[in-house]
């Protein structure tokens, strides 16, 4: 292992549910950062295999005491994984990743050292990124505030890219297993809380966006689960009924363009 960078205090939570080929793969990336993380919570999602083996083994890898780990007795999802590792969590920030992503080498200084100087943001991310075939100058990266009119048309946010304040008042909704993440970027966005994305290459992702294997496969899962977004945006009356149908039938058309993209990806 390379000798002890700058740590700053940031804990990394990662949720782990049959990762044993990816998870060395997202723990390096962390560990690699100019700007190290003080811990990682490598959080066992009840997986039915030996990740959790695995993850003991990754730990004994790195500085005692940098990887943590926690074994959760029921699956519940990666929102519960998420918040039993926040709940652990001593870092003054959250960064979210998961098991079968990477980080670039750079995300903790950019997002960390500009929210230090930005306390009154929340939450700052970045769109998603698969496909992005060239890296932008670090001198012209951007913070783009990010508005609930956007959130609600769109997830605006990698949760694998996410660094949030660990006191933020919300956490993942217990038990939602879909867009259980886009909950709580609109709850936090909705609440008045200051949300902001990074035009920067923050992560590496491995499969497609949607459509493939894990959860993002399960696509009327995945909408049924954005649905209930902006249900319960409406519920609480953080918007109107006429934005609510508006965001619904956006859903639904994007809905049915991923359904007919990945239908198209599966026959070449």
């Amino acid at each position: 292992m390379a000798e002890l960078s700058a740590v700053v205090s940031v804990s990394v939570v990662i949720p782990c549910y049959r990762c044993k080929g990816s998870i060395a793969r997202a723990v390096e990336s962390v560990f690699a950062q100019t700007l190290r993380p003080s811990e990682v919570i490598l959080v066992d999602d009840c997986s039915p295999d030996d990740t959790l083996e695995q993850l003991h083994a990754e730990a004994k890898r790195y500085p005692p005491g940098w990887v943590k780990v926690i074994a959760l007795k029921k699956n519940g999802g990666p929102g519960n994984a998420r918040n039993a590792g926040w709940a652990e969590a001593t870092g003054k920030y959250v960064a979210f990743l998961d098991s079968d992503d990477s980080w670039h080498i750079k995300k903790t200084e950019l997002q960390y050292q500009w929210l230090e100087q930005h306390p009154e943001v929340d939450l700052l991310g970045q769109h998603f990124a698969a496909g992005q075939r060239s890296e932008p100058s670090i001198d012209d990266v951007r913070f783009i505030p990010v508005t609930g009119r956007q959130l609600l048309l769109s997830n605006r946010f990698s949760t694998s890219s996410v660094m949030i304040r660990q006191d933020v008042k919300y956490r993942f909704k217990q038990g939602m297993r879909y867009c259980e993440d886009y909950q709580l970027w609109c709850d936090i966005c909705f609440g008045g809380g200051a949300c902001f994305n990074v035009d920067y290459p923050l992560v590496n992702t491995f499969k497609p966006v949607y459509g493939d294997s894990g959860l993002s496969g399960q696509l009327w899962r995945m909408e049924r689960g954005e649905l209930a977004v902006h249900l319960s945006l409406l519920k609480r009356r953080y918007i109107g009924l006429p934005a609510c149908l508006l965001a619904v039938s956006w859903s639904l058309g994007k809905f049915v363009r991923r359904v007919i993209n990945s239908s198209v990806r599966r026959t070449l």
